[in-house]
């Protein structure tokens, strides 16, 4: 018998493997750690229409059932990591904050996705509002984007210095350890990332691959800390393994007939 170490994603199913669950999954296994997942919503994208998103949320009910079978099969002792991806409505975040006030993990590690693609303006709006309200406040470690970072910030985030003043801000709000992904957004050579803890600041840096943006470095990134995490890391030492993962997957990246690239998760 063996023992590894154990973690759970709750995230959405992309059809094309590029991202989500299936992202996550590949780079918990790349990690050697034992990856469940419960699944949120169906994503594919169409492409007779500009590859624009297609969303179908799993019932909530469906999520309370697949949650309480893993945390049925894994007691905190064995299962102490999550890490969320794409929820996708106010009643999926209802009931994914419900089952983490339950079962309390040691860390939780948040991709937030404030905004659903191929929603309505006003349901990704209060899909944002109740992620921010019951989400956030669970999370021990957050990993946004620069528009997420903007949009949690309140500010503008043009510089580095302007997304490590919005790094702290966000820790401030939340509590939780932040690592703000300036990736190719912010100009210069290289992808800069901020990781901020209440104490220690330290910009992660690696030269760009490209200056596109490439599908699943977000979800690989989270899913990364998370699995860093689970092996007994320090936050500070999964952001920089984390980060160097990343790069080194969005250096292999896959190409498709599709108009996006995307990240491949290789064995560490």
């Amino acid at each position: 018998m063996t023992s590894a170490p154990l973690v759970l994603t709750i995230a959405g199913s992309e059809a094309t493997g590029g991202a989500g669950a299936q992202a996550d999954l590949r780079t918990f296994q790349a990690h050697d750690v034992f990856g469940m997942v419960a699944l949120t919503c169906i994503v594919s994208f169409d492409p007779k229409a500009d590859w624009g998103h297609r969303f179908v949320p799993v019932e909530p009910q469906v999520i309370s059932d697949q949650l309480e079978a893993i945390t049925t099969a894994y007691p905190p002792e064995q299962l102490s990591t999550v890490k969320l991806g794409m929820l996708g409505t106010p009643a999926t975040i209802e009931t994914v904050a419900g089952a983490l006030q339950q079962r309390r993990f040691q860390h939780v590690v948040v991709d937030p996705v404030l905004i659903c693609k191929g929603q309505e303006p006003g349901a990704a709006l209060d899909t944002d509002t109740a992620l921010r309200a019951k989400i956030l406040p669970l999370a021990t470690f957050v990993t946004p984007n620069h528009f997420e970072t903007e949009s949690l910030s309140g500010m503008q985030v043009s510089t580095v210095e302007e997304l490590t003043e919005a790094a702290r801000r966000i820790y401030e709000t939340s509590g939780a350890i932040v690592l703000a992904k300036g990736g190719v957004r912010l100009a210069g050579p290289d992808a800069v990332d901020v990781f901020y803890d209440g104490t220690t600041t330290e910009l992660l840096t690696a030269p760009k691959v490209g200056e596109v943006p490439v599908a699943g470095a977000g979800c690989t990134l989270a899913a990364a800390v998370a699995a860093r995490l689970a092996l007994g890391n320090s936050p500070l030492e999964a952001a920089r393994a984390a980060k160097e993962f990343v790069t080194a997957g969005i250096t292999d990246r896959l190409t498709s007939q599709a108009p996006f690239d995307v990240v491949r998760q290789q064995a560490v």
